[in-house]
């Protein structure tokens, strides 16, 4: 992935680029979709590392 591409769909961003902070960092992605996958995948991820911290919970 190069600095001027989609963090998701690796499309080449232009002046409707979105940050998004993930993970204590930012990325950008080229349209709200997209923005959208990130987050989504961002939670589900929290998700299962509190599961697997906390098993039997």
């Amino acid at each position: 992935m190069k600095d001027n591409t989609c963090a998701v769909c690796d499309c080449e961003l232009d002046d409707t680029r979105i940050a998004v902070k993930i993970g204590g960092k930012t990325v950008e992605v080229c349209c709200e979709e997209c923005a959208t996958v990130l987050r989504e995948a961002e939670a589900a991820a929290r998700a299962t590392a509190a599961a697997a911290a906390h098993p039997g919970h």
